[in-house]
């Protein structure tokens, strides 16, 4: 066998491992931004990957452009009177739950998208936009949301209805709540927040005025909703 040949096929053969190693670390990567990808979306990942029909190149690769579209929007600090507006309107709309709770979670449905949008996100008029950047920074409240415009649009069974109510609390609290420690006027990265003090749980008004849902919480109790 020649030299030439020799060299010939060293060369082939170091092409062939190249071009391995490349696959390789592509895959590597790509399973490494959809692990990322899982835990940061959580639920909505899986909600999305269904979508595409188990396609998890597809279900990455629309997750990846809503975190380069909306990643990098800051909250806007909210004024204490606007805070405290929103906070009245829930107490109001959470206490008429018991009542009427469809028009309950409509109007929970009307204070979440004022918020979010108060907050810096886009606004409900441009429904696409709204639900994909509140996904980004709030993977885990999402579906909840959803589930209360559901909820508000036909309405369903009262512990159905109920259940939708508390994941709205949740959102809201995510939404109203300022980081600790923060100096006014600055934004942040939107994250996880604490809770805010949202008034006095769904209650019945009868003659022991019993909860609607059961307390949840440590030694110190929470509030219902």
């Amino acid at each position: 066998m020649s030299t030439v040949v020799i060299i010939v096929l060293i060369v082939a053969v170091a092409a062939v491992v190249v071009g391995a190693a490349r696959t390789g670390l592509v895959k590597r990567g790509a399973g490494n931004r959809g692990m990322s990808l899982r835990r940061r979306f959580g639920p909505e990942y899986d909600r999305v990957l269904a979508r595409h029909n188990g396609d998890t190149k597809a279900a990455g690769h629309e997750l990846s452009e809503r975190v380069r579209r909306f990643g990098a929007i800051e909250a806007h600090p909210l004024p204490p009177h606007v805070r405290e507006q929103y906070v009245t309107r829930w107490t109001a709309a959470q206490e008429s739950f018991v009542e009427s709770p469809q028009e309950a979670l409509a109007e929970a449905e009307r204070l979440l998208a004022g918020l979010a949008q108060a907050r810096g996100f886009p606004g409900p008029e441009r429904p696409d936009e709204h639900v994909a950047a509140l996904s980004v920074h709030h993977a885990h409240h999402i579906e909840g949301y959803r589930r209360v415009h559901a909820a508000a649009t036909v309405p369903g069974g009262t512990e159905e209805m109920r259940e939708a109510m508390l994941q709205a609390r949740a959102f809201f609290d995510a939404l109203a709540t300022e980081p600790t420690g923060r100096t006014a006027g600055t934004g942040r990265r939107f994250g996880r927040a604490g809770r805010a003090r949202t008034g006095r749980p769904l209650t019945h008004d009868g003659p022991t005025r019993r909860p609607l849902l059961s307390p949840r919480g440590n030694a110190k109790g929470r509030e219902a909703l």
